[in-house]
């Protein structure tokens, strides 16, 4: 990609001065980071993510939002989605969209309530619960690798440090049990479930390019991964976050910046119009000099959607006649750790039920 003249700042602060600035610790994580932090208003947004694994291979993803991240000129206008895909391949999609005097958002921890569906957690133990046309859901999930923040929290971008986007993975893995309700028909399922919090003062679209996010937990081992590039206007400049954890102790993350990231097997996808790799890498080497190498192998797609298609229809024809061509896509396939010591693989483990994304903002 090229780059421009005139490049604005971009930081990703790792220093004492960002850390008292915000409040935070940097050894500890405090209950109302999981608050809220906007208020609603123009340009803002704020949602809180939770996707779960189940052992007989099914998956489900329920997002509470202040708003559609896409649009976020808009004053408070609350929306909570879930996504199930199911182990025998069915899917289900229900969305609401509650008035805002049904809603409300503490400060002091996560207490969310976005008409009748809810969640309350501590960091630890969150209950989750939600309402739909035609499903029903009450999700329990218990923490069993303690929350993390990568760095201060906020990759910061503006000269005047003006704009920033937030990112708090809660839980970044905990023990999950759900029971749905779908058209009357009742599923129990348990398994394996993550949980962060995004939140930021300026579309998305304006500060970065693309992403890729994965999370995966393998064996003993869970991994938070993400390479964000941000947009143009600063440079295309690279961002790495990333955490490895074993068992319930994390062993190393993006703050030693040894990270690298790396891409095979290019294919030019013909629905979005956009380059794909069917192999993303995260290799990380610990201070003790160990290395790991991460390495999501896509099998196929399931989950692909257009933002423009989040836009009213007058405005929604001007967005594609101007080219604007945002897309996200969601991939399943295998995720494998291996650990190298002095060039040697002394241990390998795989999951073939792994899940990531690709967000391309434009």
């Amino acid at each position: 990609m090229k780059r421009i003249e005139g490049i604005k700042k971009s930081v990703f602060p790792e220093d004492d001065f960002y850390y008292e600035k915000l409040g935070l610790s940097k050894d500890k994580i405090e209950p109302w980071e999981d608050g809220m932090h906007t208020d609603g208003s123009k340009n803002t947004y704020e949602w809180w993510y939770f996707d779960f694994h189940f052992d007989d291979g099914s998956k489900l993803v329920v997002v509470y939002y202040t708003k559609n991240p896409v649009i976020v000129s808009v004053p408070l206008m609350p929306l909570v989605t879930l996504e199930l895909t199911l182990a025998d391949g069915r899917k289900f999609y229900n969305q609401i969209t509650p008035p805002v005097k049904d809603c409300s958002y503490s400060k002091e921890g996560c207490e969310i309530v976005n008409g009748s569906s809810k969640v309350k957690g501590d960091l630890n133990c969150y209950d989750i619960s939600f309402v739909g046309p035609s499903i029903l859901a009450k999700i329990s999930l218990e923490g069993r690798v303690p929350s993390w923040r990568p760095k201060c929290g906020q990759i910061i971008f503006g000269d005047n440090e003006e704009h920033y986007f937030a990112w708090l993975p809660a839980v970044p893995e905990g023990r999950a049990v759900a029971d749905l309700s779908i058209d009357g028909e009742r599923i129990h399922l348990e398994g394996t479930g993550y949980h962060d919090h995004n939140w930021g003062n300026i579309s998305m679209f304006k500060l970065m390019h693309h992403w890729y996010w994965g999370r995966a937990k393998v064996g003993d081992y869970t991994v938070i991964s993400s390479w964000i590039t941000a947009a143009a206007e600063y440079g295309y400049r690279e961002f790495d976050i990333f955490m490895l954890a074993k068992g319930d102790e994390i062993i190393g993350d993006n703050s030693n910046h040894t990270l690298k990231f790396k891409t095979e097997d290019e294919y030019l996808d013909k629905n979005t119009g956009k380059l794909i790799y069917n192999r993303v890498i995260y290799e990380y080497e610990t201070d003790q000099g160990e290395l790991y190498r991460v390495t999501y192998n896509r099998e196929k797609d399931i989950a692909r959607e257009f933002f423009y298609e989040s836009i009213k229809k007058p405005l929604r024809v001007i967005a594609k006649a101007i080219g604007f061509n945002g897309s996200y896509q969601r991939f399943q396939g295998s995720v494998t750790i291996e650990k190298i010591i002095a060039g040697d693989v002394v241990e390998k483990v795989q999951d073939n039920s792994a899940v990531w994304e690709l967000m391309c903002f434009g």
